[in-house]
């Protein structure tokens, strides 16, 4: 049975960092898909950032590119996301997924398998 743990969500001020860290336990599969999802308040979730383990291939939603990195820990299976230049529209729930196989639109949520409880980032201005 696969289990997403999330950990290192808080509250920053605008500009500020943070890095998210997901940590899986049991069997995701190979090739497979991990990342991060994030639900505003009053919006529905949306798509963040994914590493595929073909190629080490990362997918960015267009929101985050150049703010934020993923990266991933294949040893220890953990996935990290380092938010950067936080802005108050980043508030959000962050949640990490995983799926094995082939996504032809990785940033999909209704395409992931397995989910955590989810991490809360609050960016204040």
């Amino acid at each position: 049975q696969v289990q997403l743990v999330e950990s290192g969500g808080g509250s920053v001020q605008a500009g500020g960092s943070l890095r998210l860290s997901c940590a899986a336990s049991g069997n995701l599969g190979s090739p497979n898909y991990m990342g991060w999802f994030r639900q505003g308040p009053g919006k529905e979730r949306e798509g963040v950032a994914i590493f595929y383990t073909t190629n080490r291939t990362t997918y960015y939603a267009d929101f985050v590119k150049g703010r934020f990195t993923i990266s991933r820990d294949s040893t220890q299976n953990t996935v990290y996301l380092q938010l950067n230049s936080l802005k108050p529209e980043d508030t959000a729930m962050y949640y990490c997924a995983a799926r094995p196989g082939w996504l032809r639109y990785p940033l999909r949520e209704s395409d992931y398998k397995y989910w955590g409880q989810g991490t809360q980032v609050t960016v204040s201005s």
